[in-house]
Order: C-alpha cells, then sequence, then structure tokens
C-alpha cells in the first residue's frame, strides 16, 4: 500500500528531469522524463515508503541522515534541486496537498507553548549534570556565541570579551535597572553588576539554572560590602547588584 502511494505521489511530482528510485523490494521505477539524465536513489527501509508518505520532509532528511535512503554519488545537491524545481513548478499529487493542509492544521496544537510545557522543554535542556555544561562551557557557562578578537584567544578571554562588546553597545549608566530575559547561569548579569553599577534582574525558567545564579553570585560577593542583594523569587528569577560583588578591571562603562 504505501509503496503504491509513493509511486503515485512520485509519478504526478516529477515532470522536470528524472528521477530513479530502488525501493525497499528491489524494484527500480522511474520518473520524469525519459529521455533525461536520471538522480538515482536507494531505499533500503521496508518502512521508509509510509514515513516519504506521511511526512516527507522529516522523513525524507532522518532517511538520509541514517542512510535508509542512499543518492548514487552522494548527489544530494542534485536530488534536493529536482525535487524543488519540480515542487516550484507545480508538480503536486493530492498526497502531497494533504499532507501540507494536515500539517498547517497540526502546527497550532504541536507549537502551543504553555507555561507548563515551557518549563518542561527548558527542564529537559537545562537541568542536567552541572558535570556535563563543565566540559564545553567558560567559568561562568556562557551558552551563546563569544567574541575573538585573536586566533589565539582563549575560550574565557573570548567570552570575557563578548560581555564587554554587549555591555558597551548597552549604553549603561549607572544606576540603571536591566532585565535580563533568559539568564542562563547568571554570568552576563553578574557581569554588568560588578562593573557598570547597576541592578540586575534576570529570568530563567530552569530550576537549576537558578540555583547556580544565585550560587555563582554569592560566590562573587567576596569583599563582605554590606548585607547581600542578591536573591530569588518562586517565579525563576533572580537579582543582584553592585552592592554584593566586586568590579572587575578589566572593563568599565564606555563614554
Amino acid at each position: 500500500m504505501w509503496t503504491r502511494s509513493l509511486d503515485y505521489m512520485l509519478r504526478h511530482l516529477i515532470h522536470r528531469g528524472a528521477l530513479s528510485v530502488e525501493m525497499p523490494s528491489g524494484e527500480v521505477r522511474r520518473y520524469g522524463e525519459p529521455e533525461a539524465d536520471a538522480i538515482h536513489v536507494r531505499l533500503t527501509d521496508p518502512d521508509l515508503p509510509r514515513k516519504l508518505v506521511l511526512n516527507p520532509d522529516l522523513a525524507l532528511g532522518e532517511a538520509y541522515m541514517d542512510q535508509s535512503l542512499t543518492v548514487e554519488g552522494d548527489d544530494l545537491e542534485g536530488f534536493m534541486a529536482l525535487l524543488i524545481a519540480n515542487r516550484a513548478g507545480g508538480g503536486r499529487s493530492w498526497i502531497l496537498d494533504l499532507n501540507l493542509k494536515m500539517q498547517k492544521l497540526m502546527r497550532g496544537i504541536r507549537q502551543r507553548n504553555t507555561a507548563a510545557s515551557s518549563k518542561s522543554n527548558v527542564a529537559h535542556h537545562y537541568d542536567l549534570s552541572s558535570a556535563l555544561y563543565e566540559l564545553f562551557l567558560d567559568e561562568d557557562r556562557q551558552y551563546s556565541c563569544a567574541y575573538f578578537r585573536r586566533p589565539d584567544d582563549s575560550l574565557e578571554q573570548a567570552q570575557a570579551q563578548k560581555k564587554a562588546h554587549i555591555a558597551d553597545k548597552l549604553l549603561i549608566r549607572p544606576d540603571m535597572r536591566v532585565l535580563d530575559i533568559g539568564c542562563g547561569w547568571g554570568g552576563m548579569a553578574i557581569f554588568l553588576a560588578q562593573n557598570a553599577d547597576v541592578t540586575v534582574h534576570g529570568i530563567t525558567l530552569s530550576e537549576q539554572n537558578r540555583r547556580n545564579c544565585i550560587a555563582y553570585a554569592l560566590r562573587r560577593a567576596s569583599t563582605g560590602i554590606g548585607r547581600s542583594r542578591c536573591r530569588s523569587d518562586a517565579r525563576h528569577s533572580f537579582s543582584t547588584s553592585r552592592a554584593c560583588l566586586p568590579p572587575l578591571s578589566h572593563w568599565r562603562p564606555g563614554p
């Protein structure tokens, strides 16, 4: 059934150029112009025709990745160009049209992002062992791209340069209040509080990130100046200010 459905879909899709497909059974079927040089594709997973019919966009990429779909000569560019040209040129079938309509209908359900699902998604990614992130992040666990001024900059240097670069662009002045949405482990918030004399309020949905933010800020509060103003609340956020953090010497706010 699924092989016949895939065959029907390809017969109505491919009109420009040519595509030759070896089905999991070993049968070879050709689509498109009779005289054109064909792109040759081989399917090895018996369940792949079903996957390609029901969700071609996802199944095609996954099949190429796990090698249950192979392209002769590894001509992936030619294969994709053939599919795109035919789809753009009006190649269609009711199977593809129905698939697209179903995807649009389901998109709102699949992508519905409630507070509970957001927290669950964040926990799945971030609430992992600290030892994992220590393997590849810098000291304060910056999770965005570093700023390498020179090829021999260390990761620590590059991340410090990134934070300073962002701070300069923000044109921060003393006594400002800064909201850091998605503050991660708190490194940027703590950097600003240390060096720009501002109060920073960081927000994260990750329980582990929030705990790490507080612990990290308190470890930085080594001068004993006044009472610590690093605090947290039940809504997964934390605040910090210069009152509890000694300044760094390598950055000052720009003019």
